[in-house]
């Protein structure tokens, strides 16, 4: 892959190949972080709108880590392949881009000098970072150092660099995104990094334009990139687009990037949110934050331990049994579309988004591991389901039926032993499988009380684990007994059938 071949590649569908005018756009864009998310969802969004005239801009790229070298991007001028697969309303959907968006890509330990030099080009306005939760941190960094050790020194220094270039005018400065998964993510770093400065003993005026001539947004990304493409895959791709691709990646169908802002400047600096609706810039991001927390991550706890139970490994075969996709389209639907309701999000929204998330959940090209949903069960359970559960209650005393057949399985999935190692295991179906959950030992502890009634009536009570007495909740703690017995008695699918069969004759 490069500029020299994709000369060479015959026009053909299925595949997108940049024109030579998208390589003669200025950088506008300075990203900290080369990993397959930003490639996946950022840079896509941005060569979308460069391909249709919206943005004109490219994206230099900072590696921030020592961790590998930019040599693969240098050899193919920046170019990758993008090939995204899934489903759009029940429908296989499939799209094959060559990304020309990556104008460069520098290492920080070697071209440090070279990145604060991108801070002197007036046509550079934007700043996006992925550099995971622990990026995002306050330590005592050095600025002056080439290069600082931290993320947010790296992002400081590259702004002092822009004020001295620009003489402090109001307009040189620039719009930051960070696209890490921690709530207020450009809140936090805009504290940081002022913080920082007065630690670093920054002139007062840098300050005072670094408070009010830039923009840290909050932001919220939300798909599924989980890079590369089985070799398998990988081949036949190759084979039928006739190159080779050391950066080819995947990405799902569904793509979501949410901006918190309500500054017209801002909308016209990033104007490459014209090319895809998929980009929102609004002035709450709270809403899509929520939908994505209870309808996607929210039903994800619930239907872990059950599919796991059952025996299915990843969510896309769980999505091919009835009685499991039922059960799911139930929760949603039914259960947590109506806790939602609200001023702030209505039923048929989030309906509208729990259907995006069946399709999501059906993708054939995506193997998502229940166990790895597993992971941290009880905090993921107590900070995403619980206020559901409230939720719910605070509007109807009817037993929500489905989420306490999850809370169930819950239970069930943390029946546990210590093993010689130290680890805790469950067994279903004659196989072991670990449970990485702080609350293990707990639960190994629980689950030798021999009354089921005291077992989940003592759980469900426990203020520290739940922040509440969930076991007051009208009949809820009598239909997670009554589920649990089912489970433990007959199985997953056969209680899902059972239950399917009453509502029926309901």
């Amino acid at each position: 892959m490069s500029r020299k071949i994709i000369k060479k590649i015959p026009k053909q569908s299925g595949l997108a190949v940049p024109s030579e005018d998208l390589f003669l756009l200025p950088e506008k864009v300075l990203q900290f972080g080369t990993g397959a998310l930003l490639r996946g969802l950022p840079d896509y969004f941005i060569d979308k709108a460069n391909r249709n005239r919206l943005f004109n801009g490219r994206i230099v790229v900072v590696k921030s880590t020592s961790n590998g070298s930019a040599d693969a991007f240098d050899l193919q001028d920046g170019l990758y392949t993008l090939c995204v697969r899934g489903v759009e309303n029940g429908t296989h959907a499939e799209e094959t881009i060559i990304n020309s968006s990556i104008s460069r890509v520098l290492s920080a330990r070697k071209d440090w000098k070279t990145i604060l030099q991108c801070a002197h080009d007036p046509e550079m306005k934007i700043i996006i970072s992925n550099t995971t939760e622990v990026g995002i941190v306050l330590t005592q960094d050095e600025i002056h150092l080439a290069p600082p050790h931290s993320f947010p020194g790296k992002l400081l220094a590259f702004l002092y660099e822009r004020y001295k270039a620009f003489y402090g005018r109001e307009d040189s400065g620039m719009v930051i995104i960070p696209t890490e998964l921690i709530v207020d993510n450009g809140s936090n770093l805009r504290s940081i990094v002022l913080e920082l400065a007065t630690i670093n003993k920054l002139e007062e005026k840098f300050i005072q334009w670094l408070q009010f001539a830039n923009y840290f947004c909050n932001s919220l990304v939300d798909r599924i990139v989980p890079g590369k493409l089985s070799e398998t895959d990988k081949k036949n791709a190759e084979e039928k687009f006739g190159y080779r691709d050391e950066l080819m990646i995947m990405a799902e169908t569904f793509c979501l990037w949410v901006i918190e802002s309500d500054n017209e400047r801002i909308k016209e600096i990033l104007s490459f949110s014209n090319a895809d609706e998929g980009v929102v810039i609004t002035p709450g991001i709270e809403k899509f934050r929520e939908l994505k927390l209870r309808v996607l991550n929210g039903t994800h706890t619930f239907t872990c331990g059950l599919a796991l139970l059952a025996g299915f490994d990843t969510v896309k075969e769980a999505m091919r049994n009835e009685e499991i996709s039922l059960y799911i389209r139930r929760l949603m639907l039914l259960e947590i579309a109506p806790a939602l309701d609200s001023d702030t999000i209505s039923y048929n929204e989030a309906c509208a988004f729990a259907n995006q998330v069946m399709d999501r959940f059906r993708n054939p090209f995506i193997d998502h591991h229940w166990i790895s949903i597993t992971l941290n069960y009880t905090s993921k359970m107590r900070l995403r389901n619980v206020p559901l559960l409230l939720r719910h209650y605070s509007k109807t005393d009817e037993i929500p039926e489905s989420m306490a057949l999850g809370f169930a399985a819950y239970l069930l999935f943390m029946k546990c032993q210590k093993g010689s190692d130290g680890l805790y295991y469950g067994c279903t179906n004659g196989s072991k499988y670990a449970i990485q959950d702080d609350m293990a030992a707990y639960f190994a502890d629980k689950w030798t009380i021999s009354n089921m009634d005291t077992f989940v009536n003592d759980i469900l009570a426990d203020k520290e684990i739940w922040g509440t007495d969930i076991s007051r909740l009208n009949s809820f703690a009598e239909a997670v007994k009554e589920n649990l017995q089912l489970l433990e008695k007959q199985g997953v699918l056969a209680t899902l059938a059972e239950k399917q069969i009453k509502k029926t004759e309901a």
